[in-house]
């Protein structure tokens, strides 16, 4: 039994490298690439491991990639927990411009999942969810993905007596919050996509949020706004956070790196509003590592101390 499961529906494996220039036409010299895991929920779970908790990372895998992925996850001491499926696990590129400093994501559809994978994944979870805490669905969804799954995957959490978190968007997103979660991380942009608006102001986006857990959509609303902090919204909560002013690196993977502290501090007994800043000072630590390395312990605790409400 694992206390903390995560669920990754299209992972990757995220390849990184560097140019030095990036221009049309030519043929471009790339720096030794780097091979990292990388989907949603298995960088909450890599998190989450190098901070020292027990997490399963469940991932759907196909083809020669899903098993490099899963060698990729073993080689950093995570346990492992695939689900097979007949399409190839994709690739991402993230390739940073040496001459301007500016970094380009490069991300491949994945393959789409068959209604028997669905029904493979649905069963596989059965197995593994009992005596877990937290369940973490983050992501995107790839094609095929039953628009039940959402569904059945709440009145599992419910069954096991699970805390649901998600991270997702677009009909993800939507699904969770008609199907009810804990928690969810959209950012203004996905709040507003939900909202069925082009944009948000700050106001509007808490006004959203507040629609949503009064509607049962989610207890805890965490809006993640880069690097101006997040904002946190429940039904007794209204709190804006300010996250610590760094120069970053690299955005990739603070998203998750976010949600990987939230449920760290949630972990530990901390309250909402200490464990979504905590979430808040581990995206900003993100920020510091090239590629898709994701955030320190060390960093992550450096700058919470310099969060604030």
């Amino acid at each position: 039994m694992h206390p903390v499961i995560t669920i990754t529906l299209n992972p990757a494996i995220d390849i990184s490298t560097s140019v030095e220039a990036l221009q049309p036409d030519k043929k471009l010299r790339c720096a030794e690439p780097e091979f990292a895991p990388g989907g949603g929920g298995i960088n909450v779970a890599r998190v989450l491991h190098r901070f020292g908790g027990d997490v399963l990372p469940v991932y759907l895998a196909g083809g020669a990639t899903g098993k490099k992925l899963t060698a990729l996850l073993a080689a950093e001491g995570l346990a492992t927990s695939p689900v097979e499926i007949s399409g190839e696990t994709r690739e991402n590129m993230h390739v940073s411009d040496n001459s301007n400093g500016r970094q380009y994501r490069f991300v491949l559809p994945g393959p789409a999942i068959s209604f028997a994978e669905n029904l493979a994944l649905l069963e596989h979870l059965s197995h593994v969810m009992e005596g877990a805490q937290y369940v973490v669905i983050s992501g995107n969804l790839p094609k095929g993905v039953n628009p039940e799954f959402m569904d059945k995957l709440v009145s599992m959490a419910h069954i096991y007596g699970c805390r649901l978190v998600a991270d997702l968007s677009g009909d993800g997103l939507r699904q969770a919050t008609m199907a009810g979660v804990f928690l969810i991380k959209p950012n203004l942009g996905e709040l507003a996509s939900l909202a069925e608006k082009e944009v948000l102001s700050e106001s509007e986006a808490i006004a959203s949020a507040r629609r949503i857990v009064s509607a049962g959509g989610a207890s805890v609303v965490a809006i993640s706004m880069g690097a101006t902090g997040a904002l946190l919204v429940t039904a007794e909560l209204e709190e804006r956070i300010l996250a610590p002013v760094t120069r970053p690196v690299s955005t990739v993977g603070a998203g998750d790196s976010m949600v990987a502290g939230i449920v760290w501090a949630l972990m530990k007994g901390d309250t909402m509003s200490a464990a979504v800043r905590f979430g808040v000072a581990c995206g900003t630590a993100a920020t510091l590592s090239e590629g898709t390395g994701l955030c320190q312990k060390q960093d992550a605790e450096r700058f919470y101390a310099s969060v604030q409400p």
